[in-house]
């Protein structure tokens, strides 16, 4: 069994602590192995708790979509600050109500998932404010040694993408941020209390911990696994699953052709799953009580599945074969209203007009290992494991 940080921070209490009013950034799945949120066990472990911060989604993950705001409340008394509310940011009023701030929450490994930039926002301050920052590590849930897909580019930098990072990072929560202190113009003061017993190779049902989903549309690892890449069709008009019982999993739109799309497919090599043909109904979001057409990714092989090039030839598939019908969402998304949201997702501005070329996938891939390795590199001073 994996020792979270969260742990480690309860069972050897630092001295700083005796006295310190402390914040909170955690969400639902901010629990122990016996499913014991943090807030409740932190509150007996020396320090007091004065308030707590939620990140997108609300502190619960009950807000279903993207740009769907959250307010403050109270949780027992406690006051919780929406971070995805009237602002993405916290102000100097919220953080003088603490001496330290702890944070305590899960990721999905991908560049794309927002808890990383509010993390920064909060590092950010921390630092204008001269504020302690303490993460209590998590795992990856998709390992920490695969390492997937192009570096963001600064002419996308969005709530969406903040730090030059490819798709899939390989990081843990702690890492990203000392990853992401050293990157600010002024870094924070900052602590990481590492896990016990990790292993960069251990996807998460390899840590015997209990999956809780982080976000909504996340309800499984299998979603998460997939997530690095399916969730380029937000910016698109092609259903991502939000609606169904599947997000992430599924993907399609009534105009799509089974067979035209597998054929274009034929030549890409997309190891350890399988793209079955089905048809499915969303309730909400795109083509809400439509069918579409489309697929259901079934992964066959973790440490072989590429999310990202699966996804992307998929993409590319989609565009050479529906050119009438297939679109590209508009703005806004995330909070940007002027750029495309693909190219956000996808953090490089020209790619999506290299697929619609019928790029192959292999030589995308193969145009971005220098800059991989660079990272591969540059990372190493960041790994806790």
């Amino acid at each position: 069994m994996i020792v979270l940080g969260l742990k480690n921070f309860i069972k050897s209490p630092p001295l700083w602590l005796n006295g310190s009013r402390l914040g909170l950034l955690c969400n639902q799945a901010s629990v122990d192995e016996n499913f014991v949120h943090s807030r409740d066990l932190i509150r007996h472990c020396g320090g007091q708790l004065t308030c707590l911060f939620s990140p997108q989604h609300g502190f619960f993950a009950e807000k279903q979509d993207n740009m769907v705001e959250s307010g403050h409340y109270l949780d027992n008394e406690l006051p919780v600050f929406s971070l995805y509310g009237s602002s993405r940011r916290p102000d100097a009023a919220m953080f003088e109500r603490f001496d330290v701030l702890l944070i305590d929450l899960p990721d999905a490994g991908t560049r794309v998932y927002t808890f990383m930039s509010t993390m920064a926002y909060c590092l950010e301050e921390a630092a204008r404010l001269q504020k302690k920052v303490v993460v209590l590590d998590r795992p990856n849930p998709l390992g920490g040694h695969l390492v997937e897909g192009n570096i963001l580019r600064d002419d996308c930098r969005s709530f969406v993408g903040l730090f030059p990072l490819p798709m899939r990072h390989g990081l843990t929560f702690g890492e990203l941020a000392l990853f992401i202190n050293d990157h600010l113009p002024v870094s924070a003061e900052l602590e990481v209390v590492p896990m016990e017993g990790w292993k960069r190779r251990q996807f998460y049902p390899d840590t015997g911990l209990p999956w809780v989903y982080p976000t909504p549309n996340l309800p499984t690892f299998q979603s998460a696994l997939v997530y690095p890449g399916q969730v380029i069709w937000e910016g698109t008009n092609i259903s991502e699953g939000r609606g169904t019982t599947m997000p992430f999993e599924l993907c399609g739109a009534p105009f799509i052709r089974h067979d035209e799309v597998l054929k274009c497919l034929a030549a890409d090599n997309l190891p350890g799953c399988v793209l079955r043909p089905v048809c499915f109904e969303p309730v909400a979001n795109k083509w809400a009580n439509e069918v579409c057409i489309g697929f259901q990714l079934h992964i066959t092989d973790w440490h072989i599945f590429r999310p990202y090039r699966t996804a992307l030839a998929l993409l590319r598939a989609v565009m050479l074969t529906c050119k009438e019908d297939f679109c590209l969402k508009e703005p806004p998304y995330e909070y940007e209203y002027e750029r495309m949201p693909l190219d956000l997702i996808l953090g490089d501005k020209g790619l999506k007009d290299e697929l619609a070329a019928g790029c192959e996938i292999a030589g995308l891939e193969e145009s971005w290992q220098p800059e991989l390795r660079e990272f591969m590199a540059a990372r190493r001073k960041y790994l806790l494991y």
